[in-house]
């Protein structure tokens, strides 16, 4: 057996924005270091400050460094990491671009809207369809960090999200006298894929969300508005 000598340890990704789980874990480490007598009650209250107002992994990571995990090893931020085992497909489509430079609201009254080619997925992007229709194709987009949320109000309207298989998605919505859906299963999330949180109220409209392939292989050459350009494709 050839000795290919030690693995290159994967790369953390530090400048991703950090999610309220996130946040909570460190919190919950902190709590257990307090009861361990790690920390008083000056530093805990200092760091839980901190941990609730820290937007990225990297103002995480400093608030457990100094602390050893349950099992004994030092504890840490559980960054996302791109490496050896991501798909090279989403290494290249998440974490681009900046949230300023994409479009973060999409509002029908009475008429519609459509996002979809290589368009840029903010952190947050908020729906809104009243007496219309929105459409949102993930399909070929880009995300601009690991985790966004789509939220979604459709009264008397219908927003539909497509998103390519692989993605994982959380879709939480409710439905009063109307649906908030998901057709088809997205499988397991591929290594690298961004995480998709659907959330928001259909009254008397309907959410759909629907896991479909790209019709081509062929791959986007660049997101809109970083001076690349797209493929656009009918649904």
């Amino acid at each position: 057996m050839t000795d290919e000598g030690p693995q290159k340890p994967l790369q953390p990704l530090p400048e991703l924005r950090a999610s309220d789980a996130d946040r909570e874990r460190v919190v919950e480490r902190l709590r257990d270091a307090v009861a361990e007598g790690r920390l008083d009650m000056e530093e805990f209250e200092e760091r839980l400050e901190a941990a609730y107002t820290s937007r990225t992994y990297a103002e995480l990571e400093p608030l457990t460094k100094d602390l050893p995990a349950p099992g004994g090893a030092p504890a840490g931020v559980p960054f996302p990491v791109a490496g050896a085992g991501d798909d090279p497909m989403w290494s290249a489509r998440v974490g681009v671009g900046t949230p300023e430079r994409a479009s973060g609201t999409g509002v029908a009254v009475m008429s519609g809207f459509e996002r979809k080619g290589g368009w840029t997925v903010p952190p947050r992007f908020d729906a809104v369809a009243f007496w219309g229709g929105g459409q949102l194709d993930l399909r070929e987009a880009y995300f601009s960090q690991r985790e966004v949320v789509i939220n979604c109000v459709a009264i008397m309207g219908g927003v539909e999200i497509v998103v390519p298989p692989g993605v994982e998605l959380d879709v939480r919505g409710v439905g009063i006298m109307g649906g908030f859906d998901q057709k088809g299963t997205a499988g397991p999330p591929a290594p690298g894929a961004p995480r998709v949180v659907v959330t928001g109220l259909a009254f008397w409209g309907g959410v759909e969300v629907k896991v479909k392939p790209p019709k081509t292989t062929k791959q986007p050459k660049g997101p809109e508005g970083l001076g690349g350009p797209s493929l656009r494709k009918e649904l």
